[in-house]
């Protein structure tokens, strides 16, 4: 079988980055009726381009099969909400953002961020190819295209509508598989004096801290600033500036312009891009090492795992982010080891993890069962769920994150 091609240079991609095995879409929550029913495993295995160093997934599943319906609305994070909403406030005041102005967000979820921009009276559009999530914005008021983005539909976008001041793209840019075209759309949109700002999970934080959870089908590509540059470039546009986020694990924020029309870059880009190549990003070589790391998280968390278990203690989770899938599946964890999950999202409450069939509860669940051990499944967000569930310690539960690294934490604690 010959191998897959880069999704941006279209050289065959010969070098693994990392290989996790099969894995089921990290967000096809299961109903009981489809329990007995064959389940569809695809290749986990991540690839390296030779020549143009984009990390990648090749696309074993069309875009299409993953987000039409959609399992993942971002408002039920209290601190996503929150910074979304410090970056329409900033971005006001940098842009000079006004009642004249247009705001197009892609991947645009239930609203979570444009809800700050109606309430400012800017003038708005979501693009969300999740027609149950789109639905949630347009009940909320806010105007929301249903489509996937391309250079077709950010033309579309541009004679309909105009074009926009500013084009906000927050963790999509990993979820295309023609990452080309989507940032073709991203320019078609975009005014000659606009900026378009791009939020990432950083490559180097994954690898530095052995993130392989958030490898699953959804995300396509592992973005260092350098590929990400090399991205935008080929669609016509220059990143002029680059922030460096705490969320997800690590983040970096794009700003870019069209190339015609753009500033000279500040000092952080040549900075970061100095920090991934003293890193070892630059090469295909600097990007080794990362298998055995990620094996060494697999095996504290299943040693702790089979620990409990033979101790005869409870231990459950909080939270059934697609990522969490991901380090189930690839341990091989079922119910005998985590009897079930809790979800703030009633989408997913009834259902059953992909995979593991482990059964996904409401929050309250917690307090009939009373576990000793509450797994945070996503570990992003561990200040925050830590001090929604301080009330654990009321029975001796403890709370533990197994990424980073294994941590048993005291519930209501900081992050260590």
């Amino acid at each position: 079988m010959p191998a897959p091609r880069c999704r941006l240079c279209t050289a065959e991609l010969d070098h693994t980055f990392v290989d996790l095995g099969m894995s089921p879409l990290c967000e096809n929550f299961l109903r009981s009726d489809q329990l007995d029913q064959p389940e569809t495993f695809y290749p986990l295995h991540v690839r390296i381009c030779g020549e143009c160093l984009l990390v990648q997934l090749p696309t074993y599943v069309p875009a299409e099969e993953i987000f039409t319906d959609y399992a993942y609305f971002s408002s039920y994070s209290d601190s996503w909400v929150a910074h979304a909403r410090r970056f329409v406030d900033d971005s006001a005041v940098t842009l000079g953002l006004g009642p004249e102005s247009f705001v197009v967000e892609v991947a645009s979820n239930d609203g979570y961020l444009l809800q700050h921009v109606t309430a400012r009276g800017i003038r708005c559009l979501g693009i969300e190819p999740a027609e149950n999530v789109a639905q949630a914005a347009i009940d909320r008021s806010i105007p929301t295209l249903v489509a996937f983005l391309g250079e077709e539909t950010g033309s579309q976008v541009a004679r309909e509508h105009g074009r926009a001041d500013l084009v906000v793209a927050n963790n999509v840019f990993a979820h295309v598989p023609d990452i080309v075209d989507f940032a073709r759309g991203l320019r078609a949109m975009l005014s000659d004096e606009g900026r378009v700002s791009i939020e990432v999970p950083h490559l180097a934080r994954l690898i530095e801290d052995n993130l392989y959870d958030t490898i699953y089908h959804e995300h396509f590509s592992y973005l260092s600033l350098l590929t990400t540059q090399r991205v935008l470039a080929a669609a016509g546009l220059t990143v002029v500036d680059v922030e460096e986020l705490p969320s997800h694990g690590g983040s970096l924020r794009t700003w870019s312009a069209p190339t015609e029309h753009a500033p000279t870059p500040t000092a952080a880009v040549a900075r970061v891009l100095e920090v991934e190549e003293a890193a070892g990003l630059h090469t295909v070589a600097g990007h080794g090492g990362f298998a055995a790391a990620v094996a060494a998280v697999r095996n504290d968390f299943l040693e702790f795992l089979i620990a409990r278990d033979r101790e005869g203690s409870t231990v459950v989770a909080y939270g059934a982010p697609g990522k969490g899938n991901t380090l189930l599946n690839h341990c091989g964890v079922r119910s005998d080891l985590i009897s079930f999950a809790v979800d703030r999202n009633p989408y997913k409450h009834g259902r059953f993890l992909p995979g593991t069939h482990i059964p996904v509860h409401p929050v309250a669940a917690l307090e009939s069962a009373r576990p000793d051990y509450v797994v945070i499944m996503p570990w992003n967000l561990r200040a925050e769920i830590s001090a929604q569930l301080e009330y654990v310690a009321a029975w001796g539960g403890k709370l533990v994150v197994a990424l980073p690294h294994l941590d048993i934490i005291e519930p209501g604690s900081p992050p260590g």
